[in-house]
């Protein structure tokens, strides 16, 4: 293979208009099925635990959640969790009478010094209901 071809940029148009229209398609495929669930921006309080009976006097991680929905939650934490680990989430709030859930987290992000922003998936879904009757929430308890 020449020089040229290995430094040569190919643009979105040079595709085959074929793949082109396949991966425009998965793209919105995956989109869709990234949020199945409406989010609802909230601040409760969590507490967040290692999955594993045996670990939970490992940490316990205090924080809030961004945003709440049936099937997973975005919290602000002050120490980053494992990507791919597993936890135990127990919202501390009387808002959202939500037992322990167990989730994995799917994403972890520095915002500034000591906050980090996580999303988490549930494994099964949660039930909204008595927050949504009682409309959007505010600051946690």
């Amino acid at each position: 293979m020449s020089e040229r071809n290995l430094t040569q940029d190919h643009s979105r148009h040079e595709l085959d208009p074929e793949l082109r229209h396949s991966l425009e398609q998965q793209k919105g495929v995956e989109v869709g099925q990234s949020r199945t669930h409406a989010r609802i921006e909230v601040e409760l309080k969590v507490v967040v635990l290692p999955a594993n009976s045996s670990e939970h006097a490992r940490f316990r991680l205090q924080g809030i959640t961004a945003d709440l929905s049936r099937g997973g939650c975005r919290l602000i934490l002050p120490h980053p969790v494992g990507v791919g680990d597993v936890f135990r989430i127990e919202f501390a709030s009387l808002q959202v009478p939500v037992g322990p859930t167990f989730a994995r987290c799917l994403r972890c992000r520095l915002v500034r010094e000591q906050v980090f922003e996580a999303g988490f998936s549930f494994f099964t879904p949660i039930d909204l209901q008595q927050l949504d009757a009682n409309g959007p929430a505010g600051p946690a308890d």
